[in-house]
């Protein structure tokens, strides 16, 4: 049976929008947090709602595919066969808590381990980053363009910190002289964020030692849509039912820094 993407990209656009009010309207209450496998890594109570709510979504309108969410409502997922749903419903929950700002929802919706659609939502902005494989990238309606080449004196990264100083997932000399040579770096707390501006041209690449697939699931899509490249940190596909290394970026730029900073290490 042939899958109606136009009617799934309806549907999420809808639900999309609607959970983002629901979001906005907790901004005045008291949130009920929790930590998860560290200090840093945070959910709250509307972190869970909103995963149920689209949940309970998908599992009426479509009830043969499947979801994998963060928080744990959806289903067992350990293979990608028939139509599979990724969500992150607040992706940059400490921002969430902290800020009110720089948080997205992500959804992927992937068939047999293709992306087809992806979505990234900027709650307090507005902004919907989307995307349907073979079909372009938008920004709320508006196209994206493909993204062009850039190199990396002239090239805004985003990466944490954390991988430039002493940590257990990669030697922090590796990537020290990029940030050097490198016009500037930002991070924003938010990988799917991170990955929507990548395809917005907002920002040229993108480097994390960890994520998983609700992480990246939606921003795989869009930036790949626009012509940018998305792999592990070392030039590897990514694996879309575990952890990761997320390394994403413009055409060109990704080959360049993989060959004098990573490979070279």
């Amino acid at each position: 049976m042939s899958v109606n993407w136009e009617q799934i990209d309806e549907c999420v656009q809808q639900w999309i929008i609607e959970a983002g009010a629901r979001i906005k309207e907790t901004f005045d209450q008291t949130l009920t947090i929790e930590t998860k496998s560290s200090r840093s890594d945070l959910v709250t109570n509307v972190d869970k709602e909103i995963e149920q709510f689209f949940i309970e979504r998908i599992r009426k309108k479509f009830p043969t595919h499947r979801v994998l969410g963060e928080e744990g409502f959806g289903d067992d997922v350990s293979a990608l066969e028939g139509v599979v749903w990724v969500i992150d419903p607040i992706d940059g929950t400490m921002n969430f808590i902290h800020q009110k700002r720089n948080f997205a929802i992500s959804i992927g919706v992937f068939e047999n381990a293709v992306g087809m659609l992806g979505y990234v939502y900027d709650v307090v902005n507005d902004e919907l980053y989307y995307a349907r494989k073979g079909k372009g990238a938008f920004l709320n309606d508006r196209p994206l363009p493909r993204l062009q080449p850039v190199s990396i004196p002239e090239a805004i990264v985003c990466l944490n910190a954390a991988w430039v100083i002493e940590n257990k997932r990669i030697d922090p000399s590796v990537l020290t002289p990029l940030v050097k040579e490198a016009r500037g770096t930002r991070s924003y707390g938010s990988a799917a964020l991170e990955m929507a501006y990548i395809a917005a041209g907002r920002l040229d690449a993108y480097i994390t030692m960890r994520l998983s697939p609700w992480d990246f699931a939606g921003g795989l899509v869009i930036v790949e849509e626009v012509g940018g490249v998305v792999t592990d940190i070392y030039g590897e596909p990514l694996q879309l039912l575990r952890p990761s290394s997320v390394f994403v970026s413009k055409p060109g730029l990704h080959e360049e820094i993989l060959n004098r900073y990573i490979r070279k290490s």
